[in-house]
This record gives structure tokens, sequence and C-alpha cells, in this order.
């Protein structure tokens, strides 16, 4: 399978069984305050085997393709920690997830599960807006010693951002599908029309100000 058709799969998986959704019209509101046509929750593919399964097997295809050297795997504190569970599992490595921060009682872990220095690491995310969280994750990696290669998710909106902010941190990133692909799979299935495809196309390129 071509990245491509794996990309084609995944979105249509994705607007399938409304992990993402599509509104245009009466948009979403994001806690940073945002006015959005599309809402992602990728948590929803877990409640699918056959779509579970096939992101599963798209993240550890990734992973073993672009750093075959990979010790272990480390999931995005929350929504990357069953993804990268299911990824580590599959490749018969450890698995480690990551906190925002530490935390504010016990040992004040924010790396959760055993990491040793030098280790060579991915982590697994399952969305991808401004990579601030994926950073702060990484960033916690290098403070204790490991090695990140990179990340993998399973969707990106494409914001310029995210390739600057992790351009800036030296951090290659790789994603299965992403928002033009989904725009096109969503028009083909006629999930949305012409007109509100103009919209939606708008959008992603002025996010923060887009329906103010």
């Amino acid at each position: 399978m071509t990245q491509a058709t794996l990309a084609q799969d995944v979105a249509s998986m994705l607007l399938e069984v409304k992990a993402v959704r599509l509104s245009p019209d009466k948009p979403f509101k994001w806690a940073s305050g945002w006015n959005s046509p599309i809402y992602c929750d990728n948590r929803i593919t877990l409640s699918y085997p056959k779509v579970r399964t096939a992101i599963k097997n798209g993240l550890a295809a990734a992973v073993k393709a672009y750093w075959p050297e990979t010790e272990i795997i480390a999931g995005v504190a929350t929504a990357g920690i069953a993804q990268g569970a299911l990824v580590a599992d599959w490749l018969d490595l450890p698995f480690c997830y990551v906190r925002p921060e530490p935390k504010k009682h016990g040992m004040g872990n924010q790396i959760e599960g055993e990491i040793k220095k030098g280790q060579k690491v991915v982590l697994i995310e399952d969305l991808v807006s401004t990579g601030g969280s994926s950073l702060k994750a990484a960033e916690a990696l290098r403070e204790a010693g490991a090695d990140v290669l990179g990340m993998v998710a399973i969707f990106s909106y494409g914001f310029s951002v995210a390739t600057e902010n992790f351009g800036a941190k030296g951090l290659k990133f790789y994603t299965l599908s992403d928002y033009e692909t989904l725009l096109e799979e969503a028009v083909k299935k006629k999930y949305v029309s012409e007109s509100q495809l103009i919209t939606l196309q708008e959008w992603r390129h002025d996010p923060a100000t887009w329906g103010v």
C-alpha cells in the first residue's frame, strides 16, 4: 500500500466512525477559543476493532520504515497512550508514556514506565495541531536522557506553525493522514458540498481569525 492510499483509507475511516466531524455551517469552538469547522477525536477509533487495527498497523509500519533502530515507544498523554501501547505490543518493544507535566503527588513522575539513558525512542500521538503537547513530551524524554528519533501521529491539520515548531526542535514527524486528504475524501463521499469545501479550505489558511 502506498502512503497516498493509506492516507485516503485512514481519512475515510475517520469520517465513517465520526472520529472527525465536519460542520462548516455551524462551527465548533476549540479550547483555544478558535472557531473551527472541524472537530477531531481519534479516541473513537479505539471502539472499532477494524479501524483500530488498521491504524495500529499503519503507525507500526511507519516506525519500522523511518526508524528501524527504535528501542522503545512512548505515548503522548492522554490520547496517545492507547495508540502507543498498541504499537509497542505489535512491535514487541517496551512502552512508556509522557504526562503534560510531572505528577503533583507520589513519585512526581512525568514519564510513566522505565526509560534508560541513550535509549532510542519514537513518540506516538493521535493528532497534530500546533505540535505543542508532542514537543513538551519530547523535551521531557530528552531531559531524561533518551534519544528521541521522531514522532508518528494519526492525523494532522497541516498548520505551517506545526512544521516550524518541530523544525525548531530538530524533531521529524509523520502522520498517517492529513487535512487535505480528508477534504478530498469528504467531497468524494459527499460528506460536504463543493461550496462547503471552500469554507473548509479557508479555515486552514487562517484558523485563528476564521469566523471571528
